[in-house]
């Protein structure tokens, strides 16, 4: 395809062995980046002005998927964690639930057999976050959950028998929204009300199938429409339009890319450990790496929880 854009990443930006890096936030207003290690349980921060050397990582209590800012402080930060959604304080690097989402309803265990995955707020300060098995208890099966918490903390479902939830956003006019569900290959697109915040008219955005294997992972998306897809497993992250076309590729020194995010023009990625390291071995030296790269366009804003 003649107009199809392509860059190539041939070493990261910093060279970690994440089990599990996810959920790449950049606060403008400090040209920090955070992210996270799902299965190692680090919160990891770097200083985009000062490079690599700035980097830190911090030890949590328990593992953290998902972050968003909180209208009206920045010491706090509002997480999705093992058992739902959690403030985290920044200063005192502390973890209060506020607000669990499994009840006696859902039967015994299933507190234990889930966790939080991917998240993102909307524009009216709700947080919508996604559960899966979580994989150190037991394999992915079809009982996750996307759920919506609303800024007076009451918890909705929006969406069941969901496998393992990723990537989700919404278009500019906010009237549709964008979510993944990994195994099926398909970026699903709904049509959301804003005010109410209801989601309906259910059909495939995109469909990843490829002979390099993987799936659809973690997304994020630029001011101009399209979707940036991390491909887990297929070593490249996709851009596509919001026609659900296939514009841009770019190709990754690792297999199991997760999640991208975007600082100014740059694409911040993260990966996890290669899985399959005997079948991949090119794939696991930089597999748990954080990388970089500069993709000419800038990224949606990102809101925040608005607490009542």
């Amino acid at each position: 395809m003649a107009d199809m854009q392509r860059w190539k990443v041939s070493e990261p930006y910093i060279h970690l062995h994440c089990g599990l890096g996810e959920a790449p936030y950049y606060e403008e207003s400090t040209q920090t980046l955070r992210f996270v290690d799902i299965v190692k349980e680090k919160l990891h921060t770097v200083d985009l002005r000062q490079g690599p050397s700035s980097h830190k990582i911090i030890d949590l209590d328990e593992a953290i998927s998902t972050t968003a800012h909180i209208e009206g402080t920045e010491d706090e930060l509002i997480v999705g964690a093992k058992k739902g959604y959690a403030c985290y304080n920044r200063v005192l690097g502390k973890l209060e639930y506020v607000k669990k989402v499994w009840d006696e309803s859902d039967g015994q265990g299933k507190e234990e057999r889930m966790r939080c995955n991917d998240g993102a707020v909307d524009r009216a300060g709700r947080y919508w976050v996604g559960t899966m098995n979580d994989p150190k208890v037991q394999a992915p099966t079809d009982e996750g959950v996307l759920f919506r918490l609303d800024p007076d903390l009451t918890l909705h479902r929006m969406i069941e028998q969901v496998s393992i939830p990723n990537g989700m956003g919404w278009s500019a006019d906010d009237k549709k929204m964008f979510f993944t569900d990994s195994p099926t290959g398909n970026i699903f697109v709904y049509d959301f009300n804003l005010e109410s915040g209801s989601l309906s008219n259910r059909r495939v955005f995109f469909q990843y199938s490829d002979d390099d294997g993987g799936v659809p992972d973690g997304f994020a998306m630029d001011i101009e429409g399209n979707l940036w897809t991390a491909i887990c497993g297929g070593g490249k992250v996709l851009k596509v339009s919001s026609e659900g076309k296939v514009v841009g590729v770019i190709e990754m020194p690792t297999r199991m890319i997760s999640c991208p995010g975007f600082a100014g023009e740059d694409l911040i990625v993260t990966s996890a450990e290669e899985e399959e390291p005997e079948k991949y071995p090119d794939s696991v030296e930089y597999g748990g790496s954080l990388f970089r790269v500069n993709v000419g366009v800038t990224g949606m804003p990102l809101h925040r929880f608005r607490r009542s």
